[in-house]
């Protein structure tokens, strides 16, 4: 008995047509960002912020340990999305594809101006230092980065659901 004959009879992950596709694996990807930033900004800030976060004196702490695990995390949805769209442009060659790299490209962009720009600022303007006066006023620029940061959500959500309509509507032929 030759141990080649193992096991063959088996269907291989590489024999068979469910095997995953970047197309399949761009789209899930796409839509966990997306369906988790909704998350956050719909249900899980407004909720803290109901509840008296903004006044609390740790705040600027909880926030920039929140939004550092979750922009660590978009960090590899952009790196994975931007991987995937090269891979597609790269095997199927397509014009509108450049058009995918370009806006995956975009995305990872935002990444990490939300990692490495806004959410440290952010945290450093509501991070309260004097234990001897109380925090009475917001700062007047944390309102403009929460006005940026809610934009660039906005771009976010429509670049990536550019994306998905981009990688639904390109054939799936060759992609494995």
């Amino acid at each position: 008995m030759s141990f080649n004959h193992i096991g063959s009879s088996a269907p291989s992950l590489y024999d068979s047509p469910q095997r995953l596709t970047w197309q399949t694996i761009l789209s899930v990807i796409l839509l966990v960002w997306l369906s988790s930033s909704l998350l956050l900004d719909a249900l899980i800030m407004p909720t803290l912020y109901a509840a008296g976060m903004m006044t609390s004196p740790g705040f600027a702490t909880a926030g920039y340990s929140l939004f550092w695990l979750f922009n660590r995390l978009e960090l590899v949805c952009g790196a994975v999305v931007l991987t995937g769209a090269l891979a597609m442009g790269q095997q199927l060659a397509l014009p509108k594809l450049r058009w995918g790299i370009a806006l995956a490209t975009g995305l990872l962009a935002i990444a990490l101006f939300y990692t490495y720009g806004l959410t440290p600022t952010m945290s450093a303007l509501g991070l309260h230092l004097n234990l001897f006066e109380s925090l009475e006023i917001f700062p007047t620029a944390m309102n403009t980065l929460h006005g940026e940061y809610f934009g660039l959500e906005l771009v976010k959500l429509a670049i990536a659901g550019t994306l998905l309509w981009l990688y639904s509507s390109t054939p799936q032929k060759g992609l494995n």
